[in-house]
C-alpha cells in the first residue's frame, strides 16, 4: 500500500508562496545587476570571438574526420542503451555496477544521493557520459593547429563544468534537502550574496572564498616582525628583525611577484618563508609592491627593476654596508630577477647579485600551459585596448582567468556553497590572500605579454633592451638555483626547466611536489611533498626527471645547504644580527607597511568608472 500523502496546509502555502515572492525579487534585483554588466570590454569581447573561432575549428576539424564522429556517435549510442537497461535492472531491486564514474577525487559527487537514488544517478551517469565524450571528441581531432586545439579543450571543459548538474537547485541533491528545510531561505539570500559579489567584481564573477572578516594583515596574517626603512613610488622594503645572535654577511633580497600581495611568503609562523630564512641566519630585506591604480599607467618593465631590486640593493648597502646580496624571487618577481641579473651583468655589475634564487619562474615562455588560451593575437590585441583605455588591468579580472584554471574547484564549489546552499565560508588564511589583488599597470602588463609570452623574446640574446641595453641571460655567471613544482599549472615545470639551461655560471635546479603555491610554501615540519634532484643538466626536462632521485620533505634545507656550502652564505664569516634602523636608514614604520594594506576598491576609489567614461 502507498503511504497516504498529506495535503500542504494553508499555513505552508501561504509561507511557500512569501518565499516566492522574496525569490522573484532577488532575482529581478539579480537580473538588474546582470544587466548593466552585459556591455563586455574589448578584453572580454576578444576572448569570447576567440571561443567562436575555437568551436568552429573543431567543428571544421571534425567534419574532415566522418570516422571519428561515427564511432563517437556508436559509443554514446551504446553507453545510453546500457544505462537504460541499468535502470530498468535498478528498478528491479537489482545493485547494478555504475556504467561510469567520478574521477578519483572529483568532489562535487560526493552526496550519497548520487549513488542511492535512482533518480540522481540516472542525472549523474548521463552528465559523466556527456563529460567523457566531449573530452574523447577533442582529444582525437588530430588534424588541428596545437595552440587551437589547446583553447579548445580549455573552452570544451568551460561549458562541460558549467553544465555539471550540481550546479543547478532542481538537480543537486544537497541543495534541494537545503531548500524543503529552510523553505527556500538559503535561495533568496544566496542570490542576494550572488548580488553582492558580482557588484564586487571587475568582469566575470569573484566568488567569495574566505571569511575575510577574520584577517587582518599585521595582526594575524603576515606578522613576522621587522620593519619599512626604505620606499619610493613602486616599493616599500621591508628589513625583517633578526631571531639569532649572528646573521650571515651577504645579505638577502627577496623580489614576489606582483600579481599578487608578497605575504604568501608570510602567512603564518608555522609556514612562513620570511620566518624561517630569518630563523636561520638570513638578514632578510623584501620588497612589497605598490598596488598601483591609473596615475601608475606608464609604469615599465624597466621602472619595476630600476625602482624593485635595484634601487632596493642600494638600500640594503646603506642599511648594512654590503655591496652584494642573495637574490630569492618568486614567479613574475623571478622573470624580472633574472632580466635584472642579466641587466647588471651587460653594466658590468654582476658581482652585486652573489647569488640568484628562482621559484616557479619562467624565463623560457616556449610552453606557457593553458594561460596561453588568454594570449593569442586577438585576445591580447583586446587586452591591450583595455589596458590603454583604463591604464591598468584590475587584479580582479586575472583572478577570475586564474580561477577558471581549477574551476571546480576555485569557482563552481564556492557558486554551489554560497549562492545555492548559503553556507558561509570559512576562514582560510591562503583563500584571503588570494582574494586580495593586486592591479597591473598598463606599461609593464601589456609589454610583458607580449614580449615574454606572445613572442619568448626574453631566451633571445639581445631580444629584450631594459634602458638602452640588451640582456642576454645566456652571459649570466652568477650562481643560480631553480626550485619548480611538479603539478604547477600557472608556471609548468617542464618549462621552467628550460631556463635553467640558459645561464653560463654554475645551475642547480630542484623540482618540488605539489603546486605553484603548496609546492614553494613548504615548510620542513610538515614533512610533505618531497622533492627532486639530479646533478645533470640534459637538453630536456624529461631526461632530468628520469635520472633524479626522490628525497622525503620539504625542498628548504637543501636549498639552506645549497647557499651555505657554496659560500654564497658564508657560515665562516657571521657579523653581529642587525636590526632594522642600525644603519643609514631610518625606520619609516612598522613591517608589513602601508602599501600591502592597500586594496583594489581603496586604489581605484578615486578613478572614473569606465563604463561612465
Amino acid at each position: 500500500m502507498q503511504p497516504e500523502i498529506q495535503a500542504p496546509s494553508k499555513a505552508d502555502i501561504e509561507a511557500w508562496s512569501g518565499q516566492l515572492q522574496g525569490i522573484g525579487e532577488e532575482y529581478r534585483a539579480l537580473m538588474e545587476v546582470l544587466l548593466e554588466r552585459m556591455v563586455p570590454s574589448d578584453a572580454a569581447d576578444s576572448i569570447h570571438g576567440d571561443m567562436r573561432e575555437s568551436f568552429k575549428a573543431g567543428a571544421e576539424a571534425l567534419a574532415r574526420n566522418p570516422p571519428l564522429l561515427w564511432q563517437v556517435q556508436s559509443r554514446l549510442l551504446q553507453d545510453q542503451f546500457q544505462l537504460w537497461q541499468q535502470g530498468l535492472r535498478l528498478m528491479a531491486g537489482e545493485e547494478v555496477e555504475p556504467l561510469v564514474s567520478p574521477e578519483r577525487g572529483d568532489r562535487r559527487f560526493k552526496d550519497e544521493a548520487w549513488t542511492q537514488d535512482p533518480n540522481y544517478r540516472c542525472i549523474l551517469q548521463q552528465y559523466l557520459l556527456f563529460s567523457r565524450t566531449v573530452e574523447e571528441l577533442i582529444d582525437n581531432l588530430d588534424n588541428m593547429d596545437p595552440d587551437r586545439k589547446r583553447n579548445l579543450v580549455f573552452y570544451a571543459r568551460q561549458m562541460v563544468s558549467a553544465m555539471s548538474p550540481t550546479n543547478f537547485a532542481s538537480t543537486n541533491p544537497e541543495v534541494m534537502r537545503k531548500t524543503l528545510e529552510t523553505r527556500g531561505e538559503n535561495l533568496i539570500e544566496g542570490m542576494a550574496r550572488l548580488r553582492e559579489d558580482l557588484a564586487n567584481s571587475a568582469e566575470g564573477l569573484n566568488v567569495t572564498m574566505t571569511d575575510r572578516s577574520a584577517f587582518t594583515i599585521g595582526e594575524n596574517i603576515a606578522v613576522t616582525p621587522g620593519s619599512v626603512v626604505f620606499e619610493n613610488e613602486l616599493i616599500q622594503l621591508v628589513q625583517y628583525t633578526p631571531s639569532t645572535e649572528q646573521t650571515f654577511k651577504t645579505p638577502l633580497l627577496i623580489v614576489p611577484p606582483w600579481i599578487n600581495k608578497y605575504y604568501i611568503l608570510d602567512l603564518r609562523q608555522d609556514n612562513s618563508l620570511v620566518k624561517w630564512l630569518v630563523d636561520q641566519g638570513h638578514t632578510v630585506f623584501l620588497i612589497s609592491w605598490r598596488n598601483p591604480g591609473p596615475e601608475q599607467r606608464d609604469l615599465s618593465w624597466s621602472d619595476y627593476m630600476q625602482m624593485g631590486p635595484i634601487e632596493a640593493m642600494g638600500a640594503i648597502e646603506q642599511a648594512t654596508g654590503e655591496k652584494s646580496v642573495n637574490l630569492v624571487s618568486y614567479c613574475i618577481g623571478g622573470t624580472l630577477a633574472a632580466s635584472t641579473v642579466a641587466y647588471l651583468t651587460s653594466t658590468r655589475r654582476g658581482r652585486k647579485v652573489k647569488s640568484v634564487t628562482y621559484m616557479a619562474t619562467l624565463q623560457d615562455f616556449r610552453d606557457p600551459g593553458e594561460i596561453g588560451v588568454f594570449l593569442s593575437e586577438p585576445v591580447l590585441q583586446g587586452i591591450e585596448a583595455k589596458l590603454e583605455e583604463d591604464g591598468y588591468l584590475d587584479g580582479r579580472v586575472l583572478a577570475y582567468s586564474f580561477n577558471l584554471m581549477r574551476e571546480n574547484d576555485l569557482f563552481w564549489s564556492f557558486y554551489i556553497n554560497n549562492y545555492l546552499k548559503n553556507d558561509m565560508p570559512a576562514p582560510f588564511d591562503l583563500l584571503y590572500w588570494n582574494t586580495d589583488g593586486t592591479n597591473l599597470p598598463a606599461g609593464t602588463h601589456g609589454w610583458y605579454l607580449r614580449n615574454m609570452y606572445m613572442e619568448n623574446r626574453l631566451v633571445e640574446p639581445g631580444g629584450i633592451e631594459l634602458d638602452g641595453v640588451k640582456i642576454d641571460l645566456r652571459k649570466i655567471s652568477t650562481p643560480s638555483y631553480f626550485i619548480s613544482t611538479h603539478d604547477d599549472h600557472i608556471a609548468k615545470w617542464n618549462s621552467t626547466y628550460y631556463g635553467a639551461l640558459l645561464p653560463k655560471g654554475p645551475v642547480t635546479f630542484v623540482l618540488g611536489g605539489s603546486g605553484h603555491i603548496a609546492g614553494i610554501v613548504n615548510p620542513p615540519y610538515k614533512n610533505k611533498y618531497g622533492y627532486w634532484t639530479n646533478d645533470e643538466l640534459p637538453e630536456t626536462a624529461d631526461q632530468w626527471l628520469e635520472g633524479a632521485e626522490r628525497h622525503d620533505g620539504s625542498w628548504w634545507p637543501h636549498w639552506q645547504q645549497w647557499i651555505t656550502a657554496n659560500g654564497y652564505a658564508d657560515s665562516e664569516n657571521m657579523v653581529p644580527a642587525r636590526q632594522p634602523g642600525d644603519g643609514e636608514l631610518s625606520i619609516i614604520e612598522p613591517a608589513p607597511g602601508r602599501y600591502v594594506r592597500m586594496t583594489i576598491p581603496e586604489v581605484l576609489g578615486g578613478a572614473p568608472d569606465p563604463a561612465e567614461s
